[in-house]
């Protein structure tokens, strides 16, 4: 149902897979997907289940029904400020979660797991990289251990991603501004879904266990440069038309990713 998992659905399907199995805990955001999948892909057998991922009991009677030949794994909390005060969701969705399906994985001796990670697990100075950083050690260490391969993609920000700070500053510019900037000097790693989404597919072919992907992002993106840019392609004038305002670093960021 998230902006990677939605999209990552719909390669799947266009590859015409035995059967596209989706779960998700948003009963909109899996009655969105499951709609659109089913009206863009006929001929895909689909199962569409409301399940919370860090539920293990719940999670076997899925592996029970409909068990898997490789399994993507996209659920997850990503809002750095958000999560730094709630450390209990943070680690259940983003950690035990995974300990959960990586488990039932090996039970079920599936084939291949990928673990979606982010470029904020790299030296982690947020509990959201940190809980992502635990996550992937799981998947590494369980490898050693099992006839599963399991394998993670680390990349950065997606633009247009739920949270993002591209709608947010599409929001900020319908009312007149002013955009929000957190410091002059932020940099972030950007790409769009679709590619994201296809690179993550490609490091699947190429996983034999074990492995953590690293995608090429290309160059950071000064986030006051991408926030001018955005107020000059809609016509109007950085600081004269529409401000831009500094609030400052919020709780777990930093200035730059790695």
């Amino acid at each position: 149902g998230g902006s990677i998992g939605s999209e990552l659905s719909r390669q799947l399907a266009a590859n015409q897979p035995k059967q596209l199995v989706i779960i998700e805990n948003n009963e909109y955001n899996l009655y969105r997907i499951s709609n659109e999948l089913s009206e863009s892909f006929p001929t895909v057998p689909l199962a569409t289940l409301l399940v919370d991922v860090s539920d293990y009991s719940e999670l076997k009677r899925v592996f029970c029904s409909h068990t898997p030949d490789i399994i993507f794994h996209a659920s997850a909390y990503k809002h750095v400020p958000l999560l730094e005060d709630q450390v209990f969701s943070a680690i259940k969705n983003n950690v035990l979660a995974t300990q959960s399906l990586c488990d039932l994985a090996v039970e079920f001796k599936i084939k291949h797991v990928v673990l979606v990670s982010t470029d904020k697990a790299v030296n982690p100075t947020n509990l959201m990289g940190m809980s992502k950083r635990m996550a992937e050690i799981y998947t590494q260490n369980i490898n050693r251990q099992s006839v599963t391969r399991f394998s993670t993609v680390r990349f950065g920000n997606v633009l247009g991603s739920t949270g993002s700070v591209l709608p947010l500053f599409r929001q900020q510019l319908k009312a007149g501004g002013p955009l929000t900037i957190t410091d002059p000097k932020m940099t972030r790693f950007f790409m769009m879904i679709p590619e994201a989404a296809s690179l993550i597919l490609q490091s699947f072919l190429l996983g034999e266990g074990g492995d953590i992907f690293v995608l090429d992002m290309g160059d950071p993106v000064n986030i006051k440069e991408l926030a001018e840019k955005l107020i000059t392609l809609s016509g109007k004038k950085p600081y004269v038309d529409v401000d831009i305002k500094t609030v400052g670093i919020r709780p777990g960021e930093k200035l730059y990713e790695e």
